[in-house]
């Protein structure tokens, strides 16, 4: 299925026309040649594919159009995405071989009525997933070497509900070590590489997957967030992805980075290449499966009502958190979706931010290393690098007695530097209690002021353009816009909707940041040299109301199209 980018759709390395010459192999192999472009039907990719198979029976069988994505056919990014586990056309999975063979193209009928509430056992749907999700007789490194050759003994509920609904998962993507970093890089696969331009990163900790669904090379991948960790990828390679409420997906068989902490809220979502796709996994996980698998997970099934409503919404936006100065293509494109989005009939609402730096340092950095980075160094005991996460390494070394010292001695030079010493101290249970409470009092505020305005959803920036490489893990501070919502465990959504320009380039060498420091200075050299590359924006909804924000994101996506299809 993954060769429906090079086969199926005009415009992006595929065409009408004449498709993607792929040669007889006598294994489902043909040459692509006369496939309909589901644009002009109006239709989801999953669904114009298999109606040609239908259509074309003895075009391209399922397990043809598994070997396409296993073999990185029409994939730009085979050579740079360094996954997890690298299929060539040597080196088949033989189960994934098996499971793609009994996948018929029964899906047809079902597809024309383009509403699925699962994946039909008909279908055959490649899908790579993070590292960091167990799958049966694969490791789970997070990058370090000591996780080699010690292969789960079971899949995650996540991939185990996905197999039950037909999907095939063929690939694990790349990570940083640890996973703490939006960057992708670690000692045993090397650097993941942005497939739009090989010098910026990919984005982490999902960097591979979002790297090997930008690329091409997928067409469903399954990571993890905790700061980011989606929505990152997502934006830096020019797709979608969803952070789901925390508690929304299971999270049973997925390794965290830092075990057990409990103030911000980790979740797994998926990636996808548009919003339909997105809802589509989220159909097919939603599913008594899941309910069954794990029973913290609550009974919740996919809304469709909610996420095909037609009336206006109420949504609030901000352009800035003041503390993470938005580049100007990331000013630009918020302002750009809220004009259409009210040119559209939809409401559009200033929401005023308070006390974002509280969140980063005093909510999320000291609520994940509330043992003062004792778990997190444990993690690297017996590792031969850990170069990606330098500054938070030494940190977590440093005695508290020396980290107030250096706290109080840099406050009027460097404050952010003063808080990210003061956050990183060894905490009392009784401290760590305290500190859920003031998060819990802020997410009850946040959501006070929320329907004070009367909102349904938000607009917000995304960082971006991508950074360069090596410098996400200098700009650990940047994480702002995206840690919020994981601090109010808050669904969130990240749509493409412009590129940079040359006007945005040139705006950029006025850029100062809010606070002056090297932090900031280092950001803008980060930025600079991005024409051409995508900017996102995200779209936030209230807790379990993740259709709701899925309908934002499509919105967002369909009304940019038009826009950019009228221009």
């Amino acid at each position: 299925m993954a060769a429906t980018k090079g086969a199926l759709e005009e415009g992006e390395g595929g065409s009408a026309e004449t498709g993607a010459e792929l040669g007889e192999d006598g294994d489902g192999y043909a040459e692509l040649s006369g496939a309909a472009s589901f644009r002009e039907h109006g239709l989801h990719p999953l669904f114009a594919f298999a109606g040609t198979l239908q259509e074309n029976p003895g075009w391209l069988t399922p397990s043809g159009a598994c070997f396409l994505c296993l073999c990185g056919q029409g994939s730009p990014n085979r050579h740079r995405n360094k996954l997890h586990h690298r299929v060539s056309a040597g080196e088949r999975d033989p189960a994934a071989e098996s499971k793609a063979r009994e996948a018929g193209v029964a899906l047809w009928g079902a597809c024309q009525h383009q509403r699925l509430h699962r994946l039909p056992g008909g279908i055959a749907v490649p899908f790579g997933n993070h590292i960091v999700l167990y799958s049966q007789g694969h490791d789970s490194t997070l990058g370090f070497i000591k996780n080699l050759n010690r292969p789960a003994a079971e899949d995650s509920v996540v991939v185990q509900v996905l197999k039950r609904q037909g999907a095939i998962p063929f690939v694990k993507t790349n990570v940083p070590q640890s996973l703490v970093s939006y960057d992708c890089r670690n000692i045993l696969f090397g650097q993941t590489l942005n497939p739009l331009l090989y010098t910026r990163s990919p984005g982490g900790s999902s960097g591979g997957e979002g790297a090997l669904i930008g690329g091409g090379g997928s067409i469903l991948g399954i990571g993890t967030d905790v700061g980011g960790s989606l929505r990152f990828p997502a934006a830096f390679c020019g797709i979608c992805a969803l952070k789901p409420t925390g508690n929304r997906l299971s999270k049973k068989g997925v390794i965290a980075g830092v075990v057990g902490q409990k103030a911000v809220a980790a979740a797994v979502g998926p990636m996808a290449k548009d919003v339909d796709s997105l809802a589509l996994c989220m159909r097919a996980l939603l599913c008594e499966d899941m309910f069954s698998l794990d029973s913290t997970v609550p009974p919740l099934p996919f809304n469709e009502e909610v996420y095909s409503g037609t009336q206006p919404l109420r949504i609030g936006y901000y352009e800035t958190d003041f503390f993470t100065m938005p580049s100007p293509a990331m000013r630009r494109a918020v302002r750009e979706v809220k004009q259409v989005l009210e040119d559209a009939g939809h409401t559009l609402v200033p929401f005023e931010l308070m006390n974002v730096d509280s969140v980063v340092f005093n909510f999320c950095l000291r609520g994940m290393f509330s043992d003062g980075g004792v778990s997190f160094i444990r993690n690297f005991k017996g590792e031969l690098d850990r170069s990606g996460v330098g500054l938070l390494f030494w940190l977590s070394k440093t005695p508290n007695w020396l980290k107030t010292v250096l706290s109080w001695t840099v406050k009027p030079f460097v404050p952010r530097l003063s808080a990210i010493l003061r956050s990183m101290r060894a905490n009392t249970v009784d401290e760590v209690w305290s500190l859920h409470h003031e998060i819990e009092e802020f997410c009850h505020q946040f959501i006070t002021q929320w329907k004070k305005l009367n909102l349904d959803v938000m607009l917000c920036p995304m960082l971006g353009p991508a950074l360069g490489i090596g410098y996400p893990e200098k700009l650990s501070v940047a994480v702002s816009y995206t840690m919020l919502y994981n601090a109010l465990d808050f669904p969130t959504g990240v749509v493409p909707v412009t590129l940079v320009t040359d006007e945005d380039e040139e705006e950029l060498k006025g850029y100062q940041g809010y606070f002056r420091d090297w932090w900031d200075r280092t950001l803008a050299k980060a930025f600079r040299g991005s024409v051409g590359l995508p900017v996102a924006v995200q779209c936030v909804a209230l807790p379990w109301q993740e259709e709701l924000c899925l309908r934002l994101m499509k919105e967002v996506e369909t009304l940019v199209a038009k826009e950019n299809a009228i221009i």
